[in-house]
């Protein structure tokens, strides 16, 4: 890989993402930006890019933790620094490993020397290293919570604490802080998307000539990194300079009180939790300006504010997308324009609104809609039509399509396959945990041994000390100090003294949902409540930070409709779109969980499953069917999966199969009503034989 960096400038297209990251590097107090886009997009290049633009900085000789010479940090850890000399350096880029220990972000303290000697020595981490520069974290959503939590706390208040056992540093943090992430790996909490100041969503364009360019520049990068630098060495230099200039002309940007008014007033009118996000927006509005050469926010500087700080704040639960509605911005921003501009703008703007309305909605793009739709559908021929009808067309023809199903009538397959029902509304449902303790990532779900939670117990230090359990240490070196010649106040301590604490606290799990899409659930009111089950169980699941992952069997086969992954939206997404119908292959659903399950046994031995089937129990397609399904669920008992059956059957006669398959599992069997915490007063289980435990 070669040191040259890839030019900014040679970037192609993604004009947000570039807006974004200029104005956190005239403006690191705007907060960082989070940037959700597709792999293969150059989120990373563009971040790592921006680097080399960033002005030097004056550093004080010797000091760790980059400080100003002109406003060194009062208690910076290597100071005090009196008639220190100073240097110039490169602002630091800091990239954050996925799998980093909190130590190593915060920096670590020897514990072991505090006790013994007395000497507060402490290591910096990453944080000292990424002060006045940029803090780069690349897949933010794979982080743990309290991870990213203690980075945002860090990148709001400018400082990095640690605290250990009663001995304690702090030291200056202020960087540039820029994350990464793919929707589809999974989301960040709200609280956590929240602490970034913008977000900006990104795609690979979908422009051949476009594309051409970015494939032609990377390749000629490959093949010659610095001459392709030099290419663009004289924009980089004019870029570097603007970015220096809005810099110093930040502080005299006024912003007035028409503009206030209007953040303020988008803010209350999007419904944004507290007042994070009018602060934000009114940083960011004043960056723009800066970064325009402008002393005064104008009002397009708030509209764009509003486009890059709100789309993450308007979440009101995890299966919302980031979004922003572009006419309701525009109506706010109006009605609290100038009274000036008050009475100009309508009659200008009511034009514009209405010339929009009959490009959208002329006769030219109302008649292919119903001409299309009836025409295409019945002969399934006359593809061009629905092209030039567009989306409207496209969705008058899947809204007609059951009704003409039944015509054709030499293709019984797809008549028997009903269409995907709405999901009913989520509701909080009980709590499903993993018996026994377990040491997989931090979470909300089954009792586990974490960095985090109550203290259990003491042991002795497995690899480097960090959590002194100094109780136990106290009482491990206390009888021998006759013997190692104690004579002062101070105990001697030795190597083998020390303890360290062990925590109990709760895990993240695999849920795996192995959901029956047969006919025999197509009842639409029987699916709908199924659906918002399991849409409720994925809500769970997101709330207690678990990977999920999605089995449906229909048909003559099982489909792995979601490997596993940390993105809930997809799972929802996923059972929105799913069609009933057909056999009910069930022991080939639960052999494919089997096999799903193994293999993540393998990429992640820590994290436990549990595995929770969504059917009535029954099994067709063959004599033998239920039987097969009935040896498949011995597997599981058999290695101590633990496991729920949701039972879906209903009507006044009911055979029982899913509490028997319950059983061969070796887990619970929950109907639709018992999985509310309301539905039913208990459900014991310390009587029943099995791998999972349940607690409401």
């Amino acid at each position: 890989m070669s040191d040259v960096r890839y030019p900014f400038t040679a970037i192609v297209g993604m004009a947000d993402l570039r807006l974004g990251l200029l104005l956190n590097a005239v403006s690191p107090a705007v907060g960082g930006v989070l940037v959700r886009g597709e792999k293969g997009t150059a989120k990373s290049t563009m971040v790592r890019a921006l680097a080399g633009l960033l002005p030097s900085l004056a550093a004080v000789d010797g000091c760790r933790f980059a400080c100003d010479p002109s406003a060194p940090d009062p208690q910076c850890p290597d100071g005090p620094h009196l008639d220190a000399g100073s240097h110039r350096r490169p602002s630091e880029l800091v990239e954050l490993p996925v799998g980093v220990a909190e130590d190593r972000i915060v920096g670590s303290l020897d514990l072991e020397r505090a006790l013994a000697e007395g000497v507060k020595a402490y290591e910096p981490g990453l944080l000292a290293k990424a002060h006045r520069g940029v803090l780069y974290i690349d897949e933010v959503n794979l982080l743990q919570d309290h991870v990213v939590d203690l980075l945002l706390d860090a990148a709001a208040m400018g400082r990095s604490y640690v605290e250990r056992e009663g001995v304690s540093v702090r030291h200056a943090a202020r960087f540039l802080l820029v994350g990464t992430m793919n929707p589809e790996e999974g989301e960040l909490r709200p609280q956590l998307l929240d602490r970034f100041g913008l977000t900006v969503e990104i795609a690979a364009t979908r422009d051949p000539v476009e594309r051409a360019e970015v494939v032609r520049r990377r390749l000629a990068y490959d093949a010659d990194p610095a001459g392709f630098a030099a290419r663009f060495a004289e924009d980089e230099r004019a870029l570097a300079e603007r970015i220096t200039a809005a810099r110093e002309l930040l502080p005299k940007v006024e912003l007035n009180d028409v503009a206030l008014r209007q953040i303020t007033a988008v803010c209350a009118a999007f419904e944004v939790d507290g007042l994070r996000a009018d602060i934000v927006m009114a940083r960011t509005a004043v960056a723009l300006a800066a970064w325009d050469g402008r002393t005064e926010v104008l009002e397009e500087d708030v509209r764009k504010a509003a486009r890059l700080a709100l789309p993450h704040r308007r979440r009101r639960n995890p299966f919302d997308a980031p979004g922003l509605d572009e006419e309701q911005l525009d109506r706010t921003l109006e009605e609290h324009a100038q009274p000036a501009d008050d009475a100009g703008e309508p009659e200008g703007e009511g034009g514009g609104e209405g010339q929009t309305e009959g490009d959208g909605d002329g006769p030219e793009d109302d008649g292919p809609g119903p001409d299309g739709g009836p025409g295409g559908g019945p002969d399934g021929g006359g593809a061009p039509e629905p092209s030039d009808a567009g989306p409207e067309a496209s969705a008058a023809t899947d809204t007609e399509q059951p009704a003409q199903q039944p015509v054709p009538a030499q293709h019984p397959a797809p008549a028997r396959e009903s269409a995907p029902v709405a999901a009913g509304d989520p509701y909080r449902t009980r709590l499903f945990t993993v018996q026994g303790t377990g040491h997989g990532a931090q979470g909300r779900r089954s009792p586990a041994e974490t960095s985090g939670g109550h203290t259990v117990r003491a042991r002795r230090p497995q690899g480097t000390l960090s959590r002194l359990h100094l109780t136990a240490t106290l009482q491990a070196a206390a009888p021998h100090q006759a013997a190692r010649g104690r004579t002062g106040r101070a105990l001697v301590l030795h190597k083998d003294d020390f303890r360290e604490q062990v925590r109990q606290g709760r895990e993240s799990n695999l849920v795996l949902f192995v959901v029956d899409a047969s006919g025999s659930m197509a009842a639409r009111q029987r699916m709908t409540a199924v659906k918002g089950a399991v849409l409720s169980l994925l809500m769970d699941a997101y709330q207690r930070r678990d990977k999920i992952g999605m089995i449906t069997f229909r048909g003559a086969d099982a489909e792995l409709a979601l490997p596993p992954t940390s993105s809930v939206e997809v799972g929802a997404a996923r059972l929105e779109s799913l069609p009933t119908g057909g056999r009910t292959p069930l022991a080939a659903g639960l052999l494919r969980a089997h096999e799903v399950l193994r293999v993540e046994r393998l990429r992640d031995p820590s994290r436990r499953p549990l595995l929770v089937v969504v059917t009535d129990g029954r099994a067709t397609g063959g004599r033998d069917a239920l039987a097969r399904s009935q040896r498949a669920a011995a597997l599981f008992a058999a290695q101590g999966t633990a496991s729920v059956v949701l039972d879906c059957e209903s009507g006044p006669v009911r055979l029982g199969l899913a509490r028997t398959l319950a059983g061969l599992l070796g887990g619970t069997a929950v109907s639709l009503d018992e999985l509310r915490p309301e539905g039913v007063a208990s459900l014991v289980r310390e009587n029943r034989p099995s791998t999972m435990r349940k607690a409401a």
